[in-house]
C-alpha cells in the first residue's frame, strides 16, 4: 500500500527525474575524468620519450664531472715537468738465498 502511494505521488516522480538527471551528469563527469586521465597519461608518455634523452644525458655528464673531480683530487701533485722521463729502478736483491729458508736436501735417484 505504501509503495503504491509513493508511486502515485507527483512529488516523488519529480525527485526520480532529478535523480535520473544527477546520475546522467555523474556518469558524464566520470567519463570525462577517465578521458582526462587517459589523455594526460599518453601526453606524459610522449613528453617523457621526447625529453628523457636530454635529461639522462645531463645527469650522466654531471656524474662524469663529479667522478673526474674526485679522480683529480686523489692524484698526488707531481713535481715532474711534462715531457721529462723518470726511470725508477728497484734495488737489486741478493742472488744467494737466505739461511732462514731451511736446509738443502740432496736427492739421489733410485733405480
Amino acid at each position: 500500500m505504501l509503495t503504491l502511494v509513493l508511486f502515485t505521488n507527483c512529488y516523488f516522480w519529480g525527485e526520480l527525474l532529478i535523480l535520473k538527471e544527477n546520475i546522467e551528469e555523474m556518469a558524464l563527469g566520470l567519463i570525462k575524468t577517465i578521458l582526462y586521465v587517459v589523455f594526460f597519461m599518453y601526453a606524459f608518455k610522449f613528453l617523457a620519450k621526447l625529453f628523457a634523452p636530454f635529461l639522462i644525458k645531463k645527469v650522466v655528464n654531471k656524474m662524469q664531472e663529479k667522478a673526474e673531480a674526485q679522480f683529480r683530487n686523489q692524484q698526488p701533485k707531481s713535481t715532474v715537468k711534462e715531457g721529462e722521463t723518470i726511470i725508477d729502478k728497484a734495488p737489486a736483491k741478493d742472488a744467494k738465498g737466505s739461511k732462514t729458508v731451511g736446509e738443502y736436501v740432496d736427492f739421489e735417484e733410485i733405480d
